[in-house]
């Protein structure tokens, strides 16, 4: 039984012998369990390998820096972009320098330790950087940048001086024929040209999979042991598809979270030591608990109550609320990484 074959692997990875517990067969079986029992049993093996590493759940809150994308034709699901759900941002937005700077400050006030920066298609990555550059300049806080497919290596080379600390380009899938009708606008060797240049520059790449789409098992084994043998990943987010109204892909069935979770927990056996991500708006707030039984390391998307704006989602206009967040993550015995004394500064300022 795989199980049997995964709890000896474990006791090996305790003592610092292997670096992965299954193959790309082992995978695709546990992709094709079919009830609870199993289930559970997977989750468990999983959530063991992950507090060997992660002793911690961090907790990654985020600044949308602009919505208006260039990318012609739209992707079908998004809802991020300006004009393509009411449900999300729908009126374009760029922030100004000052707002950067107070949802920075707003967050590191929070006791969050960690700020995502995401902005649209369209501006070679210049967007991120201006981001990248107020943030460091006026907070300690850990940042990722997100600015897709057109990120270029002069821009790459800049963050790295401002000390970025990762670099995220999602290949989403790599079955080309399903990118190319989900998402007409762009070529998925752009993106894996970004994630080479991150792993070029040595800053930690995160580069993760949108399910639920329409790909199959074999597509998400093929992806995951593509980010294990060809790039070099320190974070791999699993994104569920959560349809936004307005969409090309509204009536597409939301993925669902036991399949989240049942990829968050194979992605973990085959990565044990690195940050598994799950994006609060695409597991849905409310589930965080089945991405964290499963083994995920870092909850995204995650807003404090003093956050000086209105925050949609991307992959579902909800998002996770930092009190909320922790209480879940404390409730199933977990740690969540927060600078305390700040957070403690902020409950109080909430009362």
């Amino acid at each position: 039984m795989v199980f049997d074959y995964i709890r000896e692997e474990i006791e090996e990875l305790k003592e610092g012998k292997v670096f992965s517990l299954i193959d790309e067969d082992m995978a695709l079986k546990l992709f094709k369990l079919d009830n609870w029992r199993d289930f559970l049993e997977l989750f468990k093996l999983a959530s063991e390998v992950r507090d060997i590493f992660k002793k911690e759940i961090e907790i990654t809150s985020t600044i949308h820096v602009t919505n208006i994308c260039h990318v012609n034709p739209k992707c079908l699901y998004c809802g991020f972009a300006a004009g393509t759900s009411k449900e999300g941002y729908y009126n374009p937005f760029r922030l100004t320098d000052e707002e950067i700077k107070e949802a920075a400050i707003a967050i590191e006030e929070s006791g969050i330790r960690r700020v995502s920066c995401s902005t649209a298609h369209g501006y070679g990555g210049k967007e991120a950087l201006r981001a990248l550059k107020i943030v460091k300049k006026y907070t300690s806080l850990e940042v990722l940048v997100n600015a897709g497919a057109d990120l270029t290596e002069e821009v790459i080379k800049e963050m790295k001086k401002y000390d970025i600390n990762t670099i995220c380009c999602n290949l989403e899938t790599i079955n080309e024929k399903l990118f190319k009708k989900l998402k007409p606008g762009e070529e998925l060797e752009d993106r894996i040209r970004v994630c080479k240049l991150v792993n070029k520059y040595g800053i930690e790449l995160s580069s993760g999979l949108l399910i639920g789409v329409g790909e199959s098992y074999e597509d998400r084994v093929k992806h995951l042991f593509y980010l294990k043998n060809e790039l070099e990943v320190g974070e791999i987010p699993i994104m569920g598809f959560n349809p936004y109204k307005g969409t090309p892909m509204e009536n597409f069935p939301r993925c669902s979270a036991l399949e989240q979770a049942k990829t968050i927990a194979i992605t973990r056996l085959i990565f044990p030591n690195i940050r598994i991500t799950s994006p609060s708006p695409t597991i849905g707030p409310e589930l965080i608990y089945f991405s964290l039984l499963a083994g995920a390391s870092n909850i995204a998307t995650v807003i404090p109550k003093n956050y000086p704006r209105i925050v949609k989602g991307v992959g579902n206009p909800k998002v996770a609320n930092l009190d909320d967040t922790v209480k879940i993550i404390e409730s199933l015995g977990l740690k969540p990484k927060l600078d305390y004394n700040k957070y403690y500064m902020y409950l109080k300022s909430q009362k």
